[in-house]
């Protein structure tokens, strides 16, 4: 059961990165999460949309949507794109793996996103997108 929802569609544009981590972070703040969660959110969230804008849509225009729910004392946020979609999933979240050297990309952007989310999910077809689903469980206060 969702207890709220939001969607947000924006450019492939990376000034638009700062907007969407901020915007997560402004719905999760329900939840009243610590600063270090809160942290957390933002950063995988900005490695989600980049990723969005770097490899999805190889440098040409595009669309993405950033679509937050709280279930509970769930925050679930899932980043999409219509690019280029990915070949091979366990590849591309393999650490230092990137398509994209020549930008100097490090290719941390699944291990990131799995160091700071409790469940990340991917889904890619290719030349219809990518989606990325995660999950963080906000802890109670006393």
């Amino acid at each position: 059961m969702v207890d709220n929802r939001m969607h947000l569609e924006f450019s492939s544009l990376s000034q638009n990165e700062a907007f969407a981590r901020a915007v997560a972070a402004a719905f999760a703040s329900q939840l009243n999460p610590t600063i270090e969660e809160l942290s957390d959110i933002r950063t995988a969230i900005s490695e989600a949309v980049t990723n969005a804008i770097i490899h999805g849509y190889e440098d040409g225009a595009g669309r993405i949507t950033l679509d937050c729910a709280l279930k509970g004392d769930l925050f679930v946020a899932t980043v999409r794109d219509d690019g280029v979609g990915i070949a091979n999933i366990e590849l591309a979240r393999q650490p230092f793996y990137t398509t994209r050297p020549e930008l100097e990309r490090s290719g941390m952007g699944f291990t990131v996103m799995e160091a700071f989310m409790e469940e990340v999910t991917v889904e890619s077809c290719a030349g219809k997108g990518t989606s990325v689903t995660m999950t963080k469980r906000i802890a109670r206060k006393a």
